[in-house]
C-alpha cells in the first residue's frame, strides 16, 4: 500500500511539470500578444489571433490525441505532445527572421497541438489518480504549478520581449521606412534564443519521459473509438453541459491575463507598465489554488465553491469597470482568485460517472479549451463596434452566467435518451 502511494506521489509529481510547462508556454501569449503587434505591425484584433490560433489546436486535435492515447497510453502519449511542441517553438526561429506573422500562428498552432496532446492525457490522469471526491484539491495543485509557471513567463519574458517596447514605438513613427524595418527586425530577432531554449527543453523532457515509470490507470474498459460510433458518451448530460462550461471558462480566464495589457493601457498606464499587469492575476490565481486545497472538499463542497466563484468573477469585474488607476487593476487581477476554483470543480463533475468513457470524456473537454480561441476575439469585435477596450471586457459576464447554471443544475448525471 506504502509502495502504491509512493508511486501515485511520483506520478503526481510528474504531471505537475507538465502543467508548469502548459502554465509557461500558455502564459507567455500575453506577451506574445503587444510583442508581435509591435514587431509585426498589426491592430488589436489581429494581434488576438495569437490565442485564436494557440487555441484552435485544441478544437481539431483533441479527439485525435485520444485516438492516440488509446493506442500508445498516457505516457507515451504525453511524450509525444512534448516533441510537438518542440517543433512548433523551434519553428519561431524562421518567423523572427523573415518577421512573418502567419509563420507565427502555425508556431503556435503547432504548440498548442502538442499542449492538447498532453492536456488530454494529464487531466484525466489527475483526476482518476484518487478518489473523485478529493479531484478538485488535486487539480488545484496542479493548477499552482501552471500558474507559477505564468507568474515566470510573464516576468521572464515580458522582460526579454518587452524592454524598451515603449521607446521603440515611438522610434518607429519617427524613423524613415528603411530604418524602422531595421528597427522592427532587431526587436522580432529578441524571441529567438528564447524559443530555442524552449523547443530543446521540451524535446528533452519528452525524452527523459519515456524512461520514467508511471503508474497506468485503468478507469474502465477502453472504448475510445466505439464511443464516437455507438454515441453512448453523448448520453451523459454533465459531460456535454460541462463541455460548454469548460469553452466559456477559457474563453473568459484567457481574456484575464491575455488582454490585461489592453485592460492597463486603457486605464492610462504605458505598455511596458501594463504588460506586467498579468502577473498580478497568476498571483491571486496561485492564492486561489492554495484556498482550493486547504478548503475543497473538507469545508466546502465542489458545487457550492463553482457558484461562489462565478458570483464573485461578475462583482470584480464590474468593480474594475466602474472604477479608475490602480483601483481597477486591482479589481482585474482579482478575477484570478475568482476564476481559480473553477477549471478543478468543472472537470470532475463532468467527469464523473463515465467510467470506461473517461479518456473521450476527456477529449471532449479539451477540446472546448477552443473558447480561448473564440471568445477573445469576439471582444475585440465588440470593443470595436462600441468604440471602447474597456467595456469590450463585458463579454465575460455571459460565460460566468451559464458557468453558473451548469454548477447549479448542469452538473446533474442524467442521462439523454436518444
Amino acid at each position: 500500500m506504502q509502495n502504491n502511494k509512493n508511486n501515485y506521489g511520483f506520478a503526481l509529481l510528474i504531471i505537475g511539470v507538465l502543467f508548469f510547462i502548459f502554465g509557461f508556454i500558455t502564459w507567455a501569449n500575453s506577451q506574445l500578444i503587444p510583442y508581435l503587434k509591435e514587431a509585426c505591425q498589426l491592430s488589436d484584433t489581429e494581434s488576438y489571433l495569437v490565442g485564436t490560433a494557440f487555441f484552435a489546436a485544441y478544437f481539431f486535435m483533441s479527439l485525435p490525441s485520444s485516438y492516440i492515447l488509446s493506442k500508445v497510453g498516457y505516457k507515451k502519449g504525453m511524450s509525444i505532445g512534448l516533441f510537438v511542441m518542440s517543433i512548433g517553438a523551434f519553428l519561431f526561429i524562421p518567423a523572427a527572421a523573415a518577421r512573418s506573422y502567419p509563420l507565427f500562428l502555425t508556431g503556435l498552432f503547432i504548440i498548442g497541438t502538442g499542449l492538447a496532446l498532453l492536456q488530454t492525457a494529464s487531466n484525466p490522469y489527475v483526476t482518476v489518480l484518487g478518489p473523485i471526491e478529493s479531484a478538485a484539491q488535486r487539480i488545484s495543485i496542479m493548477g499552482i504549478c501552471n500558474k507559477l509557471a505564468g507568474f515566470i513567463a510573464v516576468n521572464t519574458l515580458g522582460f526579454l520581449f518587452l524592454e524598451n517596447i515603449d521607446a521603440i514605438e515611438e522610434s518607429v513613427k519617427l524613423a524613415s521606412p528603411e530604418a524602422a524595418d531595421i528597427i522592427l527586425q532587431n526587436l522580432a530577432d529578441k524571441v529567438i534564443t528564447p524559443y530555442k531554449i524552449i523547443g530543446s527543453s521540451f524535446a528533452v523532457l519528452g525524452l527523459l519521459l519515456l524512461f520514467i515509470k508511471l503508474p497506468e490507470v485503468k478507469e474502465g474498459a477502453d472504448e475510445t473509438t466505439e464511443s464516437i460510433k455507438s454515441n453512448s458518451i453523448f448520453n451523459h448530460r454533465n459531460l456535454l453541459l460541462g463541455a460548454l462550461a469548460i469553452f466559456f471558462y477559457v474563453g473568459a480566464e484567457v481574456i484575464s491575463y491575455d488582454a490585461f495589457t489592453t485592460f492597463g493601457i486603457e486605464q492610462g498606464f504605458t505598455k511596458v507598465t501594463a504588460s506586467g499587469f498579468a502577473k498580478y492575476t497568476a498571483i491571486t490565481m496561485l492564492i486561489g489554488y492554495l484556498l482550493s486545497i486547504v478548503l475543497i472538499p473538507k469545508v466546502i463542497k465542489q458545487k457550492p465553491a463553482l457558484i461562489g466563484s462565478c458570483i464573485l468573477s461578475i462583482l470584480f469585474l464590474s468593480a474594475a469597470l466602474l472604477t479608475k488607476g490602480y483601483t481597477s487593476i486591482v479589481c482585474f487581477a482579482l478575477l484570478g482568485l475568482s476564476q481559480s476554483a473553477m477549471w478543478p470543480t468543472i472537470w470532475p463533475l463532468a467527469l464523473n460517472g463515465l467510467g470506461r468513457h473517461t479518456k473521450i470524456g476527456s477529449a471532449i473537454l479539451v477540446m472546448m479549451i477552443v473558447g480561448g480561441a473564440v471568445v477573445m476575439p469576439l471582444m475585440g469585435l465588440l470593443a470595436e463596434t462600441i468604440h471602447s477596450n474597456k467595456f469590450g471586457f463585458i463579454v465575460m459576464v455571459p460565460c460566468w452566467l451559464f458557468i453558473l447554471f451548469y454548477a447549479m443544475n448542469g452538473y446533474k448525471s442524467k442521462y439523454i435518451k436518444e
